[in-house]
């Protein structure tokens, strides 16, 4: 047993729907966009992963296909997420090792997954060389990452927007009490940019681009302490069709955001409602705490604090809680109750 354990490496991966992060030996060692590059005559041929395959999306010809293997946070593309974990791997180790080590993985799930799609991501992880799996929904993960002591019999409220789905749970004594998951998150903000700039200015532009304005000037009000500059965006005129450039301000996606802030605000609300009245009484004196990608928006803890009245804290580094959180649950992966192996 001595020697297995020698070659057996614990990495913890938080498997997003936008990005891929790995933790190994408590370094983020893989931090890329959840995306695949793919030939299309032999689609076990992976051409590239990452940045790299994000550079290629959208600018494909047909012999190649940029793939997003998962979809509202579980996996949509069977065979492209095992290819995508494989090379995520792969990049951990500079040079290729001499003796390749048997894994073992903590991949965190949305905690509103379906046992199929549970199977689906251990499956993969299995197929990928991971000899141990071990599971972990992310608001726990998430709550480890920011430094809850999870296993105390206090009421705390996870807001977890990523990339397909805003994840509204509280938790105490080391389980999820109750769960409110809307397919509501940063994909939706992308696309609603998308939609705004091609109803006001006639201009048809890329997912990338839209990408690129959501975090250079994304906010959830239009009135917001040091607001960024306007921002020049490139795209297709959808009048002439000739490629044009617009100048966009931070209030124009304030709004067109509006809609989609308003859907997690009621799921918040909505997931207020269901709490046992003792754990809110710990809400209203803790707080809400904001994590994923989606807290980095400009505004957003203002917006809801002063639409739910309660504070909101946003954790660190929103974008790492999660895996912080599963690398620290693998490092006591026999002492929490809620690791499902």
């Amino acid at each position: 047993m001595g020697l297995f354990n020698f070659f057996t490496q614990e990495i913890a991966i938080d498997l997003g729907t936008a990005n891929t992060l790995i933790i190994h030996n408590d370094v983020v060692v893989v931090n890329e966009p959840s995306i695949v590059a793919l030939d299309r005559n032999n689609p076990k041929n992976i051409l590239a992963v990452g940045k790299k395959a994000l550079m290629m999306h959208e600018k494909t010809h047909e012999s190649i296909r940029t793939v997003r293997p998962l979809k509202d946070g579980v996996i949509a593309d069977f065979n492209a997420a095992e290819l995508m974990i494989r090379e995520m791997i792969k990049k951990i180790y500079a040079k290729k090792p001499l003796f390749p080590p048997s894994w073992r993985m903590m991949i965190c799930i949305p905690s509103s997954i379906t046992e199929v799609e549970k199977r689906a991501v251990r499956d993969s992880a299995e197929q990928a060389g991971a000899k141990e799996v071990y599971l972990l929904h992310e608001p726990m993960a998430a709550a480890l990452g920011i430094g809850i002591d999870v296993e105390e019999p206090v009421g705390n409220m996870i807001i977890d927007i990523g990339g397909g789905t805003t994840g509204i749970t509280v938790i105490a004594l080391a389980g999820i009490v109750c769960d409110q998951s809307i397919r509501v998150a940063g994909d939706e903000f992308t696309a609603d940019i998308m939609e705004a700039l091609r109803r006001y200015h006639s201009l048809l532009i890329g997912e990338r681009t839209a990408e690129q304005i959501k975090i250079q000037i994304g906010a959830a009000m239009k009135d917001i302490d040091n607001p960024p500059d306007d921002m020049p965006v490139n795209g297709r005129d959808l009048v002439t069709g000739i490629p044009k450039q617009i100048m966009v301000s931070y209030q124009e996606i304030a709004e067109a955001l509006d809609k989609s802030i308003f859907k997690i605000e009621e799921g918040i609300l909505k997931a207020l409602e269901t709490t046992p009245p003792e754990l809110a009484s710990d809400i209203y004196r803790r707080g809400l705490y904001l994590t994923g990608g989606g807290a980095l928006l400009r505004g957003l803890d203002k917006r809801l604090a002063a639409k739910i009245k309660l504070p909101v804290h946003i954790a660190d580094d929103p974008l790492k809680s999660v895996v912080r959180g599963t690398g620290l649950a693998l490092k006591h992966y026999d002492r929490y109750p809620f690791v499902m192996r």
